[in-house]
């Protein structure tokens, strides 16, 4: 399989080329779950406020099917994605210990950013019952739309789109909405490198809309350097 890396807010994901295409949006989310699991490098890198121009240092490492995001600013943090389990499990590592991110946190920001916890968890990747809305372009390229539903009341979003690039099977858009059909939460890759004949990510852009207005309230900017092979 041709593997293309690309990491989403969202979410962050290595874009896999599957063999014959998929025919229900069930295999095509398929394709991008196992994309994460097929991960295993180390990055550096940092999110960057748009509005203050506030940084925060990362290190994103993937091995063994788990992610994880080391914050070394104060208060150091470590959020570990572990792709193991299905749906994945989320946690969180600060000086007290580590415990799970429960249902009534997915919606606090990680670490004052336009990021979630929900972004993080990856949790709508295993929501039931996905749709197949069509077909779209991202920066030209040809993706499939895909959408999936809450099938509880915890969390930020009630429905996601997500445009998955039908070239590599891999996350290039993703757009959230809440109970009321707003959208709350945007992201898209907009820029990507080459590295050892694979295409990496560069930048992601995360924005936080205001449902009422539609306005942009905050953006973050994920930008990663060349990663390094585990």
């Amino acid at each position: 399989m041709k593997r293309l890396l690309l990491l989403l807010p969202l979410l962050l994901a290595t874009l896999c080329r599957a063999q014959d295409e998929p025919k229900t949006a069930e295999e095509i989310l398929r394709i991008v779950r196992l994309s994460y699991a097929l991960q295993d490098h180390k990055m550096n890198g940092r999110l960057r406020d748009d509005a203050t121009g506030r940084t925060e240092p990362m290190t994103l490492t993937m091995e063994d099917r788990v992610m994880r995001f080391l914050f070394t600013n104060s208060p150091k943090e470590i959020v570990h994605l572990d792709l193991n389990t299905e749906p994945a499990t989320l946690y969180q590592v600060r000086s007290g210990g580590s415990a799970q991110v429960q249902g009534n946190q997915y919606s606090a920001s990680v670490r004052g950013m336009a990021f979630n916890y929900e972004d993080l968890s990856l949790r709508f990747l295993y929501w039931p019952r996905p749709q197949l809305m069509g077909e779209g372009r991202v920066s030209a390229q040809k993706c499939w739309i895909v959408r999936v539903t809450n099938p509880g009341r915890d969390g930020p979003y009630y429905v996601v789109d997500i445009w998955v690039h039908k070239g590599s099977g891999g996350a290039a858009k993703m757009e959230a909405y809440d109970r009321n059909s707003k959208v709350v939460k945007r992201y898209q890759v907009t820029k990507v490198q080459t590295v050892e004949k694979a295409t990496v990510l560069k930048e992601l852009k995360v924005e936080t809309i205001n449902p009422a207005s539609g306005a942009v309230e905050g953006r973050t900017y994920m930008t990663l350097d060349n990663p390094e092979k585990k």
